[in-house]
């Protein structure tokens, strides 16, 4: 057995402390104790909060941070260019790019991830003919190198949308290592996948449907029939009114009208972004009680909107986070920009009561909600135990510094509202310290293994594509 000293400490009734928590060998709490019970108990610094679940990340986006702002454009003229990067991609760079890139979340306080994953085959559409799941290895690789929890949602993508009579539109040249071709053939590599790489403590096996642009209706029944009950299921939802329009010009009806009626959307599983909702929608997706994955840093840079997430959390639905195309990996700043936006769309910064209600209405999320959505919620969405310290969770937690020159004087229990990943002191996971401070006890500082990593991914960029 393990103990730990903590100070201050987020449990879920709650900050408390000081308290004593006894990890057992497997990094599983074992005991939470108040009055000295383990004089040689290892002390943590500063607050200590449950480890952040980034739900939803397409690991190479990475490599368009600062690359995408030299001229005027939208959503779909960035697309380009992140098409651009995924096609000059193969194993050896997923890799590199995924373990810089966790490497960088577990310093800024993501102890699990969810990765979206789609680039599945080489840029023709083809298998790697030594090893088909070559992607997929890649990425487990690098979680586990890192030591990062992961979820891998294997993404369905078949089609580039949806014409008015409801046929497909094929996919272009630079989407078709999307794809497996088909819905069956994704079912029987998903199914392969369950036993190339089967579910431990540190991974599990997810699934994804692209969105409903990508997969035309009549292909969703057999992804539900795949998928088992309880497998995590992903999509992105309503993200560009685009998405919208061309779905209620085929099926008359909104994509989340839409995923309702083909039975998609209930406690497993995690619409994504959900920025462009009808009152309707909201309704349906709180009633079924689905997770909301908002990716605020990630929805600003790319013009998306201001979700509404306080009506959807109000209608029952659960709020996590996500870094998406990460633009910026700092849980607390998606936290602290989805309080934001509540703000920026009410027009108030009212404090309400503890649950950030007054009067009966939402003004605002606070800070003890926000500490739910980012860690309890968030790894649930994804399938994993954890996200809170009780007896019998994993203790994955991190460590915030309470007297930087961010946070110097705030209040233990709105230290979020003030802190950044930058204030990130340890990263624990499982028990064990993999973070002291920005560097990973093995790999080194995250900043070295990125330049490494998109120096190489841009220099296999053609210069006609780039």
């Amino acid at each position: 057995m393990t103990a730990f000293r903590l100070r201050h400490a987020w449990l879920p009734g709650g900050l408390t402390g000081p308290l004593e928590i006894e990890v057992d060998p497997k990094g599983i709490i074992a005991a939470i104790r108040t009055g000295g019970h383990f004089p040689d108990a290892t002390p943590l610094p500063g607050l200590v909060v449950p480890g952040f679940a980034n739900t939803h990340s397409h690991a190479f986006h990475r490599a368009l941070r600062g690359r995408t702002h030299d001229a005027a454009g939208t959503f779909w003229t960035w697309r380009e260019r992140m098409y651009a990067l995924a096609n000059a991609l193969d194993p050896e760079l997923v890799y590199l790019l995924a373990r810089a890139v966790y490497a960088e979340m577990l310093a800024a306080g993501y102890t699990a991830v969810g990765e979206f994953h789609y680039l599945h085959h080489k840029p023709d559409g083809r298998s790697y003919e030594d090893d088909p799941y070559a992607m997929t290895a890649a990425l487990h690789k690098a979680a586990t190198d890192v030591g990062i929890r992961l979820t891998l949602l294997d993404t369905c993508y078949l089609s580039a949308g949806i014409n008015a009579d409801r046929t497909p539109i094929p996919l272009a040249d630079e989407q078709k290592r999307f794809t497996d071709g088909s819905v069956q053939a994704w079912s029987w590599r998903w199914k392969s996948l369950q036993e190339a790489f089967p579910d431990d403590s540190a991974f599990r096996l997810g699934a994804a449907i692209h969105s409903v642009r990508a997969v035309p209706a009549a292909a969703i029944e057999t992804i539900m029939s795949t998928v088992d009950g309880d497998t995590p299921l992903h999509v992105h939802l309503s993200e560009q009114p685009a998405e919208n329009e061309e779905t209620l010009a085929a099926y008359g009806k909104t994509p989340t009208t839409l995923l309702s009626d083909h039975k998609v959307l209930g406690p497993r599983t995690t619409a994504v972004h959900a920025t462009h909702l009808t009152d309707t929608d909201i309704e349906i997706l709180g009633e079924s009680r689905t997770n909301i994955a908002f990716c605020p840093t990630t929805e600003a840079d790319l013009a998306d909107g201001i979700g509404p997430a306080g009506r959807l959390h109000d209608a029952g639905a659960r709020l996590v986070i996500g870094s998406d195309q990460h633009a910026q990996i700092d849980p607390v700043a998606e936290l602290r920009a989805l309080e934001y936006g509540e703000r920026l769309l009410s027009g108030t910064r009212a404090t309400g009561d503890k649950t950030g209600h007054s009067a009966g209405r939402r003004v605002r999320f606070s800070p003890a909600e926000l500490v739910r959505f980012g860690a309890a919620n968030g790894y649930r969405a994804l399938g994993l135990p954890g996200g809170q310290l009780v007896v019998g969770a994993p203790f994955d937690v991190v460590c915030l510094q309470a007297d930087s020159a961010r946070t110097a004087g705030s209040s233990p229990d709105q230290l979020l509202m003030a802190a950044s990943a930058s204030d990130v002191l340890l990263t624990v996971v499982g028990g064990r310290i993999l973070v002291r401070q920005g560097r990973h006890h093995r790999l080194g500082r995250a900043s070295e293994l990125l330049t490494d990593a998109i120096d190489r991914a841009w220099s296999a960029v053609k210069p006609t594509e780039g």
